[in-house]
């Protein structure tokens, strides 16, 4: 009998395309390389997606899907905190991700949910508005810059004694700190 092949969908198309982003960065997903990988041609991708922007778009939102969700009763900074550890977590999983909720507007079912539930956390905290909306991005660049040292940065943890010790005689003379715990 011979085996029937998956019908594609929105939600195959896009989790194809995040194992791509996941293997190889945003830079290496193609509509060809998709379709190449879902064993279609490129065009009948087009009937799910409407262009590698939408791709990008609804990789985000699975990425964002993945993030725990505030809980409803729980305390906000506990809750706050496990958001930020969930999504740093999710975000070293998927290390092109950053970079693409940084520059794109993120207005998907999950960024939604995720923008929702945080937002709710805070006012029912007894946030403004404002200040909400304030914490949350505050928040949200901590965890992005954070994510991207821990992802770049040249050094393990187990180097830095090794590299200051290379790198601080380079300093010019009185750039040290002056700081009694830094002689």
């Amino acid at each position: 009998m011979p085996r029937t092949r998956e019908p594609l969908s929105t939600e195959r198309v896009l989790r194809a395309a995040l194992a791509l982003a996941d293997a190889g960065g945003t830079d290496a997903l193609s509509m060809r390389r998709l379709g190449q990988d879902l064993g279609v041609e490129a065009m009948s991708l087009y009937k799910h997606v409407a262009n590698k922007d939408a791709i990008l778009d609804g990789i985000a939102d699975l990425v964002v899907s993945e993030i725990a969700l505030p809980e409803p009763g729980d305390g906000w900074k506990a809750a706050m905190r496990e958001r930020g550890i969930s999504a740093h977590e999710v975000l070293l999983r998927h290390p092109w991700a950053c970079a693409l909720l940084m520059s794109r507007p993120n207005v998907g079912p999950a960024m939604l949910r995720y923008a929702n539930s945080t937002l709710g956390t805070l006012r029912g905290a007894g946030f403004s508005v404002r200040l909400a909306d304030h914490a949350w991005n505050a928040m949200d660049s901590h965890i992005y810059g954070y994510t991207l040292q821990k992802l770049n940065f040249p050094f393990d943890p187990g180097q830095y004694a090794e590299a200051a010790g290379t790198y601080l005689p380079r300093l010019p003379d009185g750039a040290y700190p002056t700081s009694p715990r830094w002689r």
